[in-house]
């Protein structure tokens, strides 16, 4: 009730019949209370509980930010250290290729030359250059110097997907290549996607739409992807627990990703075929400390971290479509 100087009263009312009189009219027996003040603590209570629970929600983000910042600031600062390590004899042996490869070169032309000019040599170089197999030495030493070119382009080339992947860019973001990223991504889990005792290799599949450069942090996003593939990985490795080989290569284990700009976003899918969710653990999936894995085999952080990476950090979204039997999706929604 508002009283005349206008103020909010609260007004609790109880009443019973006490008799009926002989005209067959009742009489009431009634209690007005004035239980303003407890309606006040009680808003004071809600909004205090409204308070914790939001602390709450903050001290949960905080802690999975700690964990995401102190995760990849130790694995970029290794990554640093290694690749630094890595790239000196790299450039160095690259350039003793090279130079193998020109000497190398001059030596079979003077070779030739002398082969040319002098075709039958003694019987000790004859005898000589039978033993060694001359003539397939002059073929596959060429062969030789251009494999081990490749490879150590090759060592470069995983050095540069580590740096890509780790990028320590937590202060601002910077216009990247996403297919760039997700392709580290998978370079690095290459070994764990290679055929093993109890299964076969795990497919994957990429599909890459016309994208653009996004401003965003590479190095979180790369995290992302890395959890969600990798959890795919865990989980078929799970899967392949008490089937036969023969069976999961006639029924290949696939990771399908695909990206595609859609209006002002640009979005990443990533689909395993696998063994899908129940409807009441999609609803769980992203929240802190929840795992499906086993104990001592999952820490609950990793999907909860990629969904503050995405949403809070990004602007975007990250969501699940699955079905039991019918494998799981995920989403990434960022936006442009």
């Amino acid at each position: 009730m508002i009283t005349p100087s206008g103020k909010l009263k609260w007004i609790h009312g109880e009443a019973r019949i006490t008799k009926l009189t002989d005209d067959g009219s009742l009489v009431w027996d009634g209690l007005l209370l004035d239980i303003s003040d407890r309606k006040a603590a009680e808003a004071i209570i809600q909004q205090k509980s409204q308070d914790l629970e939001n602390t709450l929600q903050e001290l949960k983000n905080a802690q999975l930010q700690m964990v995401q910042s102190e995760k990849m600031a130790t694995l970029g600062n290794l990554v640093a250290g290694v690749a630094h390590e890595v790239n000196n004899p790299l450039g160095f042996l690259n350039g003793s290729i090279d130079n193998s490869k020109d000497h190398v070169q001059d030596l079979l032309e003077h070779l030739a030359l002398y082969q040319q000019h002098y075709p039958n040599p003694v019987l000790p170089i004859q005898d000589n250059a039978e033993d060694i197999d001359l003539e397939y030495i002059c073929e596959d030493l060429p062969q030789l110097l251009n494999s081990m070119q490749r490879a150590t382009e090759r060592i470069k080339s995983i050095s540069t997907s580590l740096r890509t992947f780790s990028r320590a860019d937590t202060e601002y973001k910077v216009s990247a290549n996403l297919h760039e990223g997700i392709d580290s991504t998978l370079l690095i889990l290459k070994y764990r996607l290679k055929a093993n005792q109890f299964r076969p290799e795990i497919e994957v599949i990429t599909n890459y739409g016309e994208i653009p450069l996004i401003n965003c942090f590479l190095g979180q996003l790369n995290q992302v992807f890395m959890n969600i593939v990798a959890n795919a990985i865990d989980m078929f490795d799970e899967m392949a627990q008490g089937r036969s080989f023969a069976e999961l290569t006639a029924n290949p284990q696939q990771i399908t990703i695909c990206t595609a700009a859609i209006e002002n976003q640009v979005q990443i899918s990533i689909q395993d075929n696998g063994k899908g969710m129940s409807e009441e653990m999609q609803a769980r999936i992203f929240d802190h400390l929840f795992t499906t894995k086993a104990v001592g085999k999952g820490t609950g952080l990793g999907l909860a971290i990629a969904r503050q990476i995405v949403v809070d950090k990004h602007g975007g979204s990250l969501d699940v479509e699955s079905e039991l039997g019918q494998g799981s999706k995920f989403y990434i929604r960022l936006p442009l």
